[in-house]
Order: structure tokens, then sequence, then C-alpha cells
């Protein structure tokens, strides 16, 4: 192993070299790092909702202990519903940091409730987070360039290429040089990564996911650097050529991507369906009463045979209307998520072509933090939403009091599972991109004999 402490030994001597290993530790201990301390904020944020929610509810319940309907109860009633992050959010935050993960709802009109979360500063979410997925797409392709840039161009200048071309195992040569940058770059990456998912308890096996995006992506910037590197340019050449790539990978092509579905595929924001519903809802007070009943009917026709309506205001005519605004922008709901779906299908296929989209993909993918996610959270409060309004229909169509007793038997919220991560389209893309470009830069070593 005396060539391994040589070529360590030589390349340490390179402060270029140094400095970019331990700035790229250095930056990935701080993303873990910081990583974890915002997943543990967001913890300690849901474990504090728990004791309000409780509160809250001992209030609503000593307030309106023998109500004669269920109606006061149901619009005061908060229920409190919640997306824990998985052990492996701290890698990649993603939508967590732009999008509710705690939503307080009651048994009013939800699509108001769910996108209210949607009003915020872009100006705040525009820098984005800093986390290890941050500093892989961005950071991990300018440090293999100052390590690899000059691989070869480096020896040419100071006149050692042709002597070392000359050497009976010249190829194992630079095969060990090029596999000890990649082993370090690797290590600098991991090594905090592991550290971190043994703090979070991230499964062993969404670990090996991880690790294997992380090795595919710097593979294939590695393989790209040798690709330019063995092209018999000048090493400032060579490292223009490799930042030209660098952006146009990471920065202006999936810019034009996302601009091209943006305008291929348009979808209205969320407040859209909030402002929808409430002016739905608004508009119903003027509706009369026997008309919203009747097509409160048709969508459930299991009340139909309840008495009729009181004089005056009755809870079972706004409650109603309120199901009726939800109804109403039902197919603008359903075209929304469509809408969103389709971008996130059409951005995992740019993935097979723009490595870096592929691998923050498969990143957020794999930490359960992407669009799906999302949704997925989503559909669990639709659900848990409906639960509640069943749970009222019965008190209020049926004239049923609603009493203490009646409390202690409201609908409680079940966070939901960790979605299975399905990331063998992006896996094989980053693998078969990664394989390509290697291929293509071993291939070039043929040439440099001649290059010498």
């Amino acid at each position: 192993m005396k060539w391994l402490e040589h070529e360590v030994r030589l390349l340490l001597r390179s402060r270029l070299s140094r400095v970019a290993l331990l700035l790229l530790l250095g930056l990935t201990v701080l993303a873990v790092w910081s990583g974890l301390q915002e997943i543990e904020r967001q913890q300690q944020t849901i474990a504090r909702l728990a004791p309000l929610h409780e509160q809250d509810g001992a209030a609503i319940a000593a307030r309106y202990a023998q109500s004669p309907d269920a109606g006061y109860p149901a619009y005061y009633s908060f229920y409190s519903t919640w997306d824990p992050p998985r052990e492996a959010a701290f890698l990649a935050v993603g939508l967590r940091d732009v999008t509710p993960y705690a939503l307080r709802i009651r048994a009013l009109g939800l699509q108001a409730q769910l996108y209210e979360g949607e009003v915020f500063n872009p100006e705040l979410a525009l820098p984005g987070r800093f986390d290890f997925a941050f500093v892989l797409i961005y950071l991990v392709p300018l440090l293999v360039i100052a390590l690899l840039h000059d691989l070869i161009s480096g020896e040419r200048q100071a006149g050692r290429l042709r002597l070392l071309m000359s050497l009976p195992d010249s190829a194992r040569l630079w095969q060990r040089r090029v596999t000890l940058r990649y082993l370090l770059l690797l290590a600098c990456l991991t090594l905090p990564v592991l550290a971190g998912a043994a703090v979070s308890g991230t499964a062993a096996g969404t670990v090996a996911l991880v690790l294997a995006i992380v090795a595919s992506y710097l593979a294939f910037w590695v393989g790209l650097s040798l690709v330019i590197a063995t092209g018999g340019w000048r090493s400032v050449a060579n490292a223009t050529a490799l930042m030209g790539a660098w952006a146009l990978l990471t920065l202006v092509l999936p810019t034009l991507a996302n601009v091209a579905l943006t305008r291929q595929i348009p979808v209205h924001q969320g407040v859209d369906l909030m402002l929808a519903q409430r002016q739905a809802i608004h508009g119903a007070w003027e509706v009369p009463r026997e008309e919203t009943m009747q097509r409160f009917f048709v969508s459930h026709p299991e009340w139909q045979a309840t008495a009729p309506l009181s004089a005056g205001f009755n809870w079972k005519w706004y409650f109603a209307f309120q199901q009726l605004g939800d109804e109403s922008v039902a197919k603008q709901v359903q075209a929304y998520r469509e809408g969103l779906q389709a971008r996130q299908t059409w951005t995992e296929r740019l993935g097979w072509v723009l490595p870096g989209v592929g691998a923050q993909a498969a990143l957020h993918r794999a930490a359960d933090t992407d669009l799906l996610a999302q949704l997925a959270y989503q559909d669990q409060i639709t659900a848990f939403h409906r639960q509640i309004r069943h749970f009222y229909y019965a008190y209020l169509f049926n004239d049923q009091p609603f009493g203490t007793a009646d409390f202690a038997k409201q609908p409680s919220f079940t966070p939901r599972a960790a979605q299975g991560a399905s990331l063998v389209g992006p896996l094989c893309a980053l693998f078969a991109l990664a394989g390509l470009v290697c291929w293509l830069g071993i291939r070039r070593f043929k040439r440099l004999p001649s290059a010498g």
C-alpha cells in the first residue's frame, strides 16, 4: 500500500486539494447539522401543539357542556393535524420549508383552510434551505472541478507527463489517482451523512439509497471532469469548460426547463381555490334555504328523510352550504392536483438527462419531503375532515343534543405513515448517466500517449 501513501501525500501537497477537501467536509457537516436542527425545530413545534389542542378542546367542552345541538361545538372546535418529518428529512428539507406541516382545521369549508398556508412572503423562500441536497447538487461539482481539472494538464505543464506515460503501469497510475480523489470526496460527503443518520435513527435501507444517489452523482462529475481533462487543453481551459458545464447543467437548463413546464402545464395557485370556495360560501347566504338543502341532499341522500329546517337560522343549513362550497370547486381542485402531479412527472423525466434534477428529486423522495409527500398529507387532512363532518352530521340532522360525553367521542387525527420511496427510475437514470460519462472519460485515456 506504499502507492496509496505516496499518492495521498502527493495530493495533499497541493494547497488547492487540501482546501477543497476540508471545505467539502466542513460544508457537509454544517449542512447535516443545519438539517438536524431544522427537523428538531419542526418536531418541537408539533409536540407543542398537543397540550395547546387539549386546552382549547377542554375550554370548548366546558363552555358548551350541555348544548341543545352540535352547531356551536362543531363551529368552534378545532382539530390539529400534523405531518411529522421522516428520519431522513434532515438531508433534504424540500417543501417542508414553504408548506405547512401542521394545520388546524374545523368542520367548515376545507379548501379555504388547506391553502391559507400558501400566503407567505416569496422573498423569504427564494434563497432556499441550506441542506445536504444543496451541497450535493450545487457545490460538490465545483470541488470536483478543483481536484480534477488539472489532473493531466498539470503534469504536462510541469514537464512530467511524457515520463509518466512511459512507465509500464501508467494506466494504473491514472486510475489510482482518479479513484483516490473520488473516494476522498465520497468520504467527505458520506461520513457526516452517516453520523446524522445515526443521530436521527434513519433506517439502513434509506441510508443505502441516499449513499447510492451521492455516489452516482459524484461519479457523473468525476467522469465529466475526466472527459474534459483528457482533451489536451491547458488547466485554465479545462477549468473554464467544466465551470461552463456546471452552470449549464445545474443552473441554466433546469431553469429553462422549469419555465417551459410552467408554460406548458399552467397551474393556478391554491389561494385561487380558497378564494373561489369562499366566494361560493358567501353567495350561499343569498340562496333560498330549501334550494341549498336540495342540492346538499343530492350528494348526501342519507339525510334527506330527516326533519325539515326550523324557522330562523339553522345549523343544518349552515354546514350544508359549507359542504356545497367545497363541492363547487371540486373540479378545480382535481385539475390543480393533476397539474402539480404532471409537473412532478415531467421533472422526474428531466432527471434522465439532467443529473442535478434527478439527484435532487431522488433525495427529496427518499426524505419524503417532495410534492408527493405534501399531497399525501393533504389527502389525509381531507379524509379526516370528512370524518369530522360525518361525526357532527349525525347530531345535527337527527336533532340530538351535544353534551360533555359527546366531546369525548370526537374523532382524533392519526399522522400518516412514511411512504415507500420508489427510486428505481431516478437511480437508474443516475447510474446510466454516470456510467456513460465515466466510460467516455476512461476511453479518452487512450489518447494520452499522443498528447504527451
